[in-house]
């Protein structure tokens, strides 16, 4: 049985950060000056919710199956408080921060309607910050001996810089003025 939990631990792991990835992806899409619009922005708005549910689902049986199989000491604790793992305690730690970052962006996610605007987008730009930490997470504590499982991890690390970048370069005068007041109010 401890097998299977290894297996379905490594695999949804592996299954998170392609998903993760996705929807990081798409997120840049919709953010951009060259974002969709009209049906098209709510198909990739409703295939990056969807997507982003799944990962959520995903990562959820990646951290109870961690926890449940015996091969590495991580429990409850530390799949909630970083750096506590009793296994590979850094690497550990840096999947942990982005889980709970990953938590963050989710309920305010679903609260979203509730909360000023502001406070939203500040929390979900930290985005930026668990995906990389999954993709470090991934990379570094890769055990498995198949060598495509490592590939899928540098193909997202890959594809999701590639976004980041395009992003970045894909702004307009607006959101030149947006960043020019919000590091203003920030100082």
């Amino acid at each position: 049985m401890n097998e299977v939990l290894w297996y379905l631990s490594r695999a949804t792991g592996v299954a998170s950060i392609v998903l993760l990835t996705a929807v990081l992806v798409l997120g840049m899409l919709t953010a951009s000056r060259r974002s969709p619009s009209g049906v098209r922005s709510a198909v990739v708005m409703g295939l990056h919710r969807s997507l982003a549910l799944g990962a959520s689902a995903f990562l959820v049986v990646r951290i109870a199956t961690a926890i449940a199989e015996t091969y590495v000491d991580i429990d409850l604790i530390s799949a909630i408080v970083p750096f506590t793992a009793g296994y590979e305690a850094a690497w550990v730690g840096l999947g942990t921060l982005a889980v709970d970052l990953t938590a963050a962006v989710v309920v305010t996610s679903l609260l979203r309607h509730r909360l000023p605007e502001r406070a939203w987008r500040a929390v979900h730009l930290t985005a930026f910050a668990l995906w990389p930490l999954a993709v470090a997470h991934g990379i570094t504590l890769g055990t498995s001996d198949e060598p495509v499982l490592p590939l899928v991890t540098i193909a997202c690390a890959v594809t999701g810089a590639v976004a980041v970048v395009w992003r970045v370069l894909a702004t307009d005068a607006d959101t030149e003025r947006r960043r020019a007041v919000a590091l203003q109010e920030w100082s």
